[in-house]
């Protein structure tokens, strides 16, 4: 069956915009953490080369996949790191609890601060919703996914239209004249390196592409989509900065200098939204590893098993939300994970990746 021009290139994009901002930017915390820690003007170029970074890995990593029919994280990284595979397992599924406690943490402190109910049951609800989204598989994800982003991207573009003429008066000069210290590059390669983790799990995208003008496309405009609402947003909080970055969620708290209740039920909504992209596509991930195996076997994956597995892993992050709070979440675990990934993938995928890749072209 033929494809689309919306499923061989830009699918990709939305959907890894859809994995990556739950994890954090959706809340506004990752981006004080990684950029506007480095001054307005050093975030603003740290986004930018992330943007990049983000491009040059997935037009790689797509015909990779591609070439080797590798749609899985699993056959992925056994064709590109052969038995060294299992250490990018253990690592993502270090950082799949690590992002599905952040994006509970993050969904209790909106639910405990806006309806006045337990942050632990905003937690639940969150993780409920996923596993329900989960139990359907590919086809519908991609389908919500991708809906969901463009519902993002007019919420997004709303709310910091609305910030930045109430509080961007002098955007310009805290922006272009701002601080640039000698970390922002640093910190963009650490926010590159944990978040490119993410890729191989939207690989099943890649069955879509025919050739490698498909998946170097689709790659190159995936950075600019995954990244553009964080731009966005990076600048509104710019405007205001020094509140912001004190904030838990500075979403949140911008959101309520606005002060307008009808954009705020709807960005709430659209928030929650985000966070059950995130969760989905993390937990989709050990789905599709597991029913590979199924698959070698000649056997097919259990129905009941998808929802099993994620309710397992969701009260593992519970536990983990509930304990340690969200700014201790990304500060701290995000940190660790880094260059663990910049090793067993970014390096790799630049490397041998790209060997395989211009020499079968040869």
């Amino acid at each position: 069956m033929p494809t689309s021009f919306f499923q061989r290139i830009l699918l990709p994009g939305f959907i890894l915009q859809s994995v990556l901002i739950g994890g954090g930017y959706a809340t506004g915390r990752e981006l004080v953490q990684f950029f506007l820690s480095s001054g307005p003007l050093g975030g603003f170029l740290g986004i930018l080369v992330a943007t990049a970074a983000f491009s040059l890995i997935s037009m790689l990593s797509f015909e990779f996949a591609r070439l080797t029919q590798s749609y899985t994280y699993r056959g992925f990284f056994k064709k590109l790191l052969g038995k060294g595979w299992i250490v990018y397992e253990l690592a993502y599924f270090a950082l799949g609890i690590l992002v599905l406690a952040v994006i509970g943490s993050a969904a209790g402190e909106v639910v405990s601060e806006h309806l006045n109910i337990s942050s632990t049951l905003g937690t639940v609800l969150l993780m409920v919703s996923i596993c329900v989204l989960v139990a359907w598989g590919t086809k519908l994800i991609e389908k919500v996914l991708a809906g969901w982003s463009f519902l993002l991207y007019l919420v997004y573009g709303i709310f910091v239209y609305l910030y930045l003429r109430e509080y961007g008066g002098n955007l310009n000069e805290q922006l272009f004249y701002g601080e640039i210290k000698d970390s922002w590059f640093i910190s963009s390669i650490q926010y590159v390196g944990y978040n490119i983790a993410a890729l191989p799990l939207i690989l099943f995208c890649v069955r879509h592409m025919a050739d490698r003008k498909d998946s170097f496309l689709a790659g190159a405009l995936a950075g600019p989509l995954a990244m553009l609402p964080a731009l966005f947003f990076f600048v509104a909080m710019v405007a205001n900065s020094a509140q912001i970055t004190e904030a838990k969620v500075p979403s949140d708290l911008m959101m309520q200098q606005l002060n307008m209740p009808w954009l705020k039920a709807i960005f709430y909504v659209v928030l929650f939204g985000t966070f059950i992209e995130t969760g989905t596509a993390f937990i989709h991930g050990m789905n599709e590893r597991i029913a590979e195996v199924y698959e070698e076997k000649q056997r097919i994956m259990p129905k009941f098993l998808r929802p099993a597995i994620a309710a397992i892993v969701l009260v593992l992050s519970i536990y983990l939300a509930s304990s340690v709070g969200l700014v201790s979440l990304i500060g701290r675990g995000y940190g660790t994970l880094t260059w663990v990934f910049v090793v067993v993938f970014v390096l790799p995928i630049l490397s041998i990746g790209s060997y395989k890749i211009f020499r079968r072209s040869a």
